[in-house]
């Protein structure tokens, strides 16, 4: 095993060597290459599996190279874990909201060893879906180490020669650090790290007010941790909707998470094991400092492209990763990239989603585009905010004339039942059809699939009023939605010829 996977996967209990056995199995023999691959997939994560498995089921001659541990990101340190960990907080949450129902608890004491330890276990029983064993049993060689392109048909991986008609760069990415003077000198965490925790943070200080930093955050300050969370933009989640970042914001606040935003982070010290951090309020209130015993920093995200050979694969790149054209084709024509290392969509959903794209352009000449895709993402805060298509500003630029409908969950029975009601579904559309979908509810990342489907096969609000939704359930919200658009569509002039029908028919 590579030194560096040793972080990602510690301590070295049970679930963690299960999951090592799957995913970079320590008697591992790298196979003797074919003259030729019809397929070179560079990274095992999402993007390179789905990429792998798929033409080698369609029949091609595949291999795949990792150089840490298949499954990437969203097995060992990213969807999966992290989900593991925010079920946890949410059962917590929940414990603590029971009163508000009519349900008597004591006090709720979160076990941090036994929610970790769940955690591991959960990610190890998932490995086998990513592991070696299963690329191999799928006829793909499988190398592990690292891959540097050495001509535009040819590549190095761990000391051999591997030659390739096609070639897809499927990397990912790794999270960034900011220049914050101080910080290169002490102990901090990142989502490589974080999950590798053998003790709950007594006050765990987060940079980043993004997705991955308000989720972690919530979690960690349910769990018992005190937390603050920084941010140079003067809201949470500045990528999302406002009202929905709004409803977020109270929450986290709400959860004992104190916000200083809008602030410039001017220096990290290290202090007898503890941390200390300054930061300029933009605001005009001064410098001020929080201290903490762990560092979490969640401010963005790199693409791995360093050490790939690009240069001598004829495959032009930039800071934000490999250019590609919207078949996903690189400058060199045979050789392709997706996911994170190329996509703005930074989602696993849409890794494999551009894996597909891949696979049929790549393997079959044929013209499928990514700029084609309806990806929804979702924050996993409690409550998740999901969201798909254009949202009412870039309708708006686009060109659309755009309205605009809100149903609150005030206004849904389930949601007043689940007592569940600071949320809401708002919908984009042009004269009806679907442009965009935002939803903020306990489980919006499950609503927000009904919208996707909408969007993607061109289906209109009288469509979504025309479903019949079971009763009652918050997913009652969109057909609500449907409703009011069919709603306006009764206009005074229509208003007036249906009075004179009934008048005639009575």
């Amino acid at each position: 095993m590579i030194v560096a996977d040793a972080a990602r996967v510690s301590p070295l209990d049970e679930a963690n060597r299960v999951l090592l056995e799957s995913v970079h199995p320590a008697d591992w023999m790298n196979p003797e290459p074919h003259p030729v691959y019809d397929l070179v997939v560079i990274g095992g994560g999402t993007a390179g599996l789905v990429s792998a498995v798929g033409a080698a089921g369609l029949g091609a001659r595949v291999a795949l190279v990792e150089r840490h541990l298949l499954g990437g990101d969203c097995l060992n340190v990213g969807c999966v874990p992290s989900k593991a960990l925010i079920r946890s907080a949410r059962a917590a949450a929940d414990a603590r909201r029971a009163p508000r129902v009519g349900v008597g608890v004591g006090a709720v004491e979160p076990d941090f060893d036994a929610i970790m330890r769940r955690m591991r276990e959960l990610r190890a029983g998932i490995s086998p879906n990513d592991s070696a064993e299963r690329l191999q049993r799928a006829g793909i060689h499988v190398f592990f180490g690292d891959a540097t392109f050495t001509s535009g048909r040819t590549l190095e991986a761990a000391g051999r020669s591997l030659r390739f008609n096609r070639a897809v760069i499927a990397t990912g990415g790794r999270p960034t650090v900011p220049p914050v003077p101080g910080l290169a000198d002490v102990s901090y965490l990142t989502n490589e790290t974080l999950f590798s925790l053998a003790e709950l943070p007594r006050h765990l200080l987060v940079i980043g007010g993004g997705p991955i930093g308000c989720e972690l955050a919530q979690a960690f300050a349910r769990f018992g941790s005190a937390v603050t969370v920084f941010d140079q933009a003067p809201n949470l989640l500045p990528r999302e909707d406002s009202d929905a970042a709004s409803i977020v914001q109270r929450r986290l606040i709400a959860d004992g998470i104190r916000l200083e935003l809008g602030v410039k982070a001017i220096e990290a010290i290290g202090d007898r094991g503890q941390l200390r951090l300054r930061f300029d309020r933009a605001n005009g209130a001064g410098v001020a400092d929080v201290s903490g015993d762990q560092l979490f920093i969640a401010a963005g995200r790199a693409p791995n492209i360093e050490g790939l050979g690009l240069e001598a694969a004829g495959v032009s790149a930039s800071k934000h990763g490999v250019i590609v054209n919207d078949r996903l084709q690189t400058s060199n024509r045979r050789i392709y990239a997706a996911g994170d290392v190329c996509s703005p969509f930074q989602f696993t959903h849409a890794a494999d989603a551009m894996a597909r794209v891949v696979i049929q352009n790549a393997l079959f000449y044929g013209r499928r585009r990514a700029s084609a895709l309806v990806i929804p993402w979702c924050t996993y805060t409690d409550p998740e905010v999901a969201h798909v298509g254009l949202n009412e500003q870039e309708a708006r630029r686009r060109g659309h004339d755009v309205q605009s409908i809100t149903v609150g969950l005030a206004e849904v029975d389930r949601a007043i039942i689940d007592d569940e009601t600071d949320g809401f579904v708002r919908v984009h559309h042009e004269r009806g059809r679907l442009l965009g979908c935002t939803i903020v509810a306990s489980h919006a990342g499950e609503l927000i699939g009904e919208a996707a489907f909408a969007l993607t096969h061109r289906r209109t609000l009288s469509d979504l009023s025309a479903t019949i939704h079971p009763y009652p359930t918050q997913a009652e919200a969109l057909r609500k939605a449907g409703d009011q658009y069919r709603r306006s569509l009764l206009t005074t002039r229509v208003q007036g010829l249906l009075e004179r029908y009934f008048r005639w028919t009575r």
